[in-house]
């Protein structure tokens, strides 16, 4: 068996494909950058003298700014530290609640994708992930998205063997924060990527939306689709092209059937969503990939979710919410 990842122990590593940035070179557009999560991140806006910046917040500024609420998030929902909220959650017993109002919003948050996907996404199927060679939580009960609670009372979960894996949807949740503090610094134009999941706000220095491009099944291929990104909105994608390994001819990824305790197998190799937000377009793209190349669309059309789906041989099929989004 040869691998094509290494274990980085951040919330990156439960990435999904990559959605590349399809900005035109304007002249002058500002640029910031930095690494967070095992996965990077980018910030890309207008000019600096449209940019909403003085010298209280320089570029160098607003980078530390975010490199600050990114080290934050991650000591709340990476499961690769001991410290962090949610390694602290995975080790109560049950009965026990733990209260901090961002886990109890994301936490609320995955266990409505859940429901309404019908457990193809999955919060607490963190030891399958494990047991097919990708992430940390190495014991635990099974999955059971219904054995866990989020209300006034905290976070909190019926059997003290259940554990919580957010990383489906925390990047989502970062990217949303992230883009939350770039307004509180009084930014309005620009698009934010992190880790391949991106938010647009305001416009192109041209006056258009911001566009993007979606990753190719095989590298020898062009994009198989570009995406026009309206203000406030947000794409993230799920695959099996960042994070896979081969066995016997077979291409094994890091998304798990959570109904089935498998991998997902078939033609499918990415799902790409556009929600109003990066948190619930994460958790989208991950149930739908895990729903597979058939019930997948049906599911994402039934749902009138905005997605995309990628094929092994270069297909691609979109629902007709995403119609719009086309380029």
């Amino acid at each position: 068996m040869t691998k094509g990842i290494t274990r980085r122990h951040a919330l990156g590593l439960i990435a999904g494909a990559s959605i590349l940035p399809h900005v035109a070179q304007a002249a002058g557009m500002e640029a910031i950058s930095g690494q967070a999560f095992g996965t990077s991140w980018q910030l890309v806006a207008l000019p600096e003298a449209d940019f909403g910046l003085s010298s209280k917040r320089s570029s160098e500024a607003v980078g530390t700014e975010i490199n600050t609420l990114f080290a934050k998030i991650d000591r709340q929902f990476s499961p690769y530290r001991g410290d962090s909220l949610i390694s602290q959650f995975n080790a109560t017993h049950d009965g026990a609640f733990l209260q901090d109002k961002d886990f109890e919003l994301v936490t609320q948050k995955a266990l409505h994708i859940a429901k309404q996907s019908e457990g193809f996404f999955d919060p607490t199927v963190g030891p399958l992930v494990a047991r097919w060679g990708f992430g940390p939580i190495t014991t635990g009960d099974t999955p059971d998205w219904r054995g866990i609670t989020a209300g006034p009372k905290g976070v909190g979960k019926t059997s003290g063997a259940l554990t919580l894996d957010l990383c489906g949807i925390a990047k989502g949740w970062a990217l949303d924060e992230g883009s939350r503090k770039l307004h509180a610094l009084g930014l309005e134009d620009f698009l934010f990527d992190l880790g391949g999941e991106l938010v647009a706000f305001g416009t192109h220095p041209s006056g258009r939306d911001w566009r993007v491009a979606i990753e190719s099944a095989a590298a020898d291929r062009p994009s198989p689709a570009a995406l026009r990104l309206p203000s406030g909105m947000a794409v993230a994608t799920s695959g099996i092209t960042a994070q896979s390994y081969m066995l016997r001819a077979m291409t094994y990824g890091h998304i798990i059937d959570p109904r089935r305790g498998a991998q997902v197998q078939g033609r499918l190799r990415s799902v790409s969503v556009i929600s109003e937000d990066a948190a619930t377009a994460d958790g989208w793209a991950t149930a739908l990939f895990a729903a597979g190349d058939k019930f997948g669309p049906e599911m994402a059309q039934a749902m009138e979710l905005a997605a995309v789906f990628v094929f092994a041989d270069g297909e691609t099929r979109h629902t007709r919410a995403m119609a719009g989004f086309l380029v």
